[in-house]
């Protein structure tokens, strides 16, 4: 069994380590955003630094041959996880705050599982029903608060580009969950953010003037920026494989709660957003949603 492997507390530290950073990602993204960077230059950067990092990466590792058919899956997914969903994600956390933004993200699993259930005609049990029902109802409790009472830009509009974001990256999990299983993550990631920089680059067209990170040289900026590209995008790719060889997939699932504790205590402390009565209840619901579909 994956839990009696020696390699069992490293793999619990490594997804421990990896959710944390995503958990300050969000947060850190937000002041990227809001000080230095649009959307589109956030992106571009992102995806422009992983590429180079995958590609430095893979002239060390053993050459991985990858049929045209599978790149081309994972190409066209990647795009649509990569581009479409992290841009959504970048426009939703230009009108919300992160907290909304990473108590929506955890029901991330919800999604996947019901777009499975529709695509790949998977069977959802009634307890899993039961958990889809409580997790909709923590996301109606932020979209009713943060319509009247939000402290971002506009909450209900960031609240909704979440959910896009997070559908569409639920999508590109279901249609390239075969097809990734058989290559390494660095054969895939290279691939996938070589393109996606090549797609965004002809989109930031008009804004380089906008991007105060290029034209105002400044380390907290770069700072933040490299975390991103360092740590919450090359970092998370390889720690999570690491876990999953070791540890069951809902030990794995499990973890993920740590996203959006680490994403409000941080954003708490920058003020980002105020601690308000919805957030710990739908808090509350939207973990227990996720840890009822991830139950098996």
């Amino acid at each position: 069994m994956k839990t009696n492997n020696p390699h069992n507390l490293h793999a619990h530290l490594a997804i421990i380590a990896a959710n944390t950073i995503f958990g300050l990602g969000v947060p850190i993204t937000k002041l990227l955003l809001d000080e230095w960077v649009t959307p589109m230059g956030y992106m571009l950067s992102r995806c422009a630094g992983a590429a180079l990092i995958f590609w430095v990466i893979s002239f060390f590792l053993p050459k991985e041959k990858m049929d045209k058919k599978d790149l081309a899956v994972i190409v066209s997914g990647g795009l649509l996880g990569i581009v479409v969903s992290q841009t959504l994600t970048a426009w939703a956390l230009v009108y919300t705050t992160p907290v909304y933004f990473s108590l929506i993200a955890t029901l991330t699993p919800v999604a996947t599982m019901l777009l499975a259930a529709a695509i790949l005609k998977e069977k959802i049990t009634s307890f899993k029903t039961w958990g889809v029902l409580i997790g909709i109802a923590g996301a109606i409790l932020m979209v009713v608060v943060g319509w009247n009472n939000g402290t971002g830009r506009n909450d209900l509009l960031g609240i909704a580009l979440t959910f896009l974001s997070m559908l569409t990256w639920a999508f590109y999990l279901i249609i390239t969950r075969k097809v990734s299983q058989k290559y390494s993550a660095v054969s895939q990631m290279k691939w996938i953010f070589l393109t996606s920089t090549l797609v965004i680059l002809p989109l930031m067209s008009g804004e380089w003037e906008s991007q105060k990170l290029y034209t105002e040289w400044a380390w907290t900026g770069v700072m933040e920026m490299l975390f991103i590209i360092v740590f919450a995008t090359v970092m998370g790719y390889f720690a999570i494989p690491y876990a999953m060889k070791y540890l069951h997939a809902t030990t794995v699932s499990v973890y993920t709660n740590l996203q959006p504790v680490v994403a409000a205590l941080v954003a708490f402390i920058l003020a980002q957003d105020t601690l308000t009565w919805d957030k710990p209840i739908a808090g509350l619901l939207v973990l227990l949603s996720a840890y009822m579909v991830n139950r098996k």
